[in-house]
This record gives structure tokens, sequence and C-alpha cells, in this order.
């Protein structure tokens, strides 16, 4: 129903902060099927409904987030374990899948996503009369 795609992601070396190089993350998924669609569960502590991006193109859903670290004024980190500030991954999706019924909620950190099938390829209980 739903494919990964590859995320082309930019690292920098080891020690480096220059060189205007953005790490970018990639949110953990978890993906459950029904008989009505998908549902896609994605991590991405530290984005704001602000700062979330979510964008279908053809058969291509691509979720991007920022994350904002906020320092106090005249402060600056001597050390930081999060390095990367960008959240990035792509899927491709199945034609099955009625991309203009998306329905997208966040909470605590967790993106859910539900994809709805196309109404065509749900199943469907054929009621039998007698007669």
């Amino acid at each position: 129903m739903i494919e990964k795609t590859n995320v082309r992601t930019n690292q920098a070396a080891p020690g480096h902060h220059g060189g205007g190089e953005t790490l970018i993350l990639r949110p953990s998924v978890n993906v459950f099927e029904d008989a009505e669609g998908i549902t896609v569960e994605a991590d991405i502590p530290g984005v704001s409904k602000e700062r979330l991006h979510l964008k279908v193109d053809n058969d291509s859903l691509l979720l991007e987030g920022d994350i904002h670290v906020g320092m106090p004024e005249g402060m600056e980190p001597l050390h930081a374990d999060l390095r990367a500030t960008r959240y990035s991954r792509s899927f491709a999706l199945s034609r099955e899948l009625d991309a203009e019924g998306i329905v997208a909620s966040l909470k605590d950190g967790v993106l859910k996503l539900r994809i709805p099938k196309r109404a065509e390829v749900r199943p469907r209980k054929i009621e039998v009369r007698v007669g």
C-alpha cells in the first residue's frame, strides 16, 4: 500500500558545524492497514503544527518538519546532543489510496495520518434479498 522511498541526507563531518550543510533526521514510522485504509504514525518530537509541512504530489507523500531549539539570549551552546533540526521522509502511495481524503493530527510529538482506500477497492458487504 505504501512504499518507503529514499531521502537524500546531507551529513556534515563529525565536529563540522559550518559549510551550510543541513543534517536531516528520518523519523521513525509505524504503518497499520485495515479494510478502510492505512494509518501512518511518525515520531517527530519538537515539531510544532506551524513548522510541519505535508505535501502530496501525484503518488508521493512528503513529510517535513523543523525543530525549534530556543536558546536564552546572550548564550551560545558549548555542546548539543541534538545536531539535526529538520525531519524529512517521503513515501510512494499506492493507487488504491485516496490522497484527497488524508486526515492528519499531531499530538505529543506523534504525527498521525489516516489515508483511506478508494471506495472501489474497499471490501463491501453484499446484501442478499429473498424472493
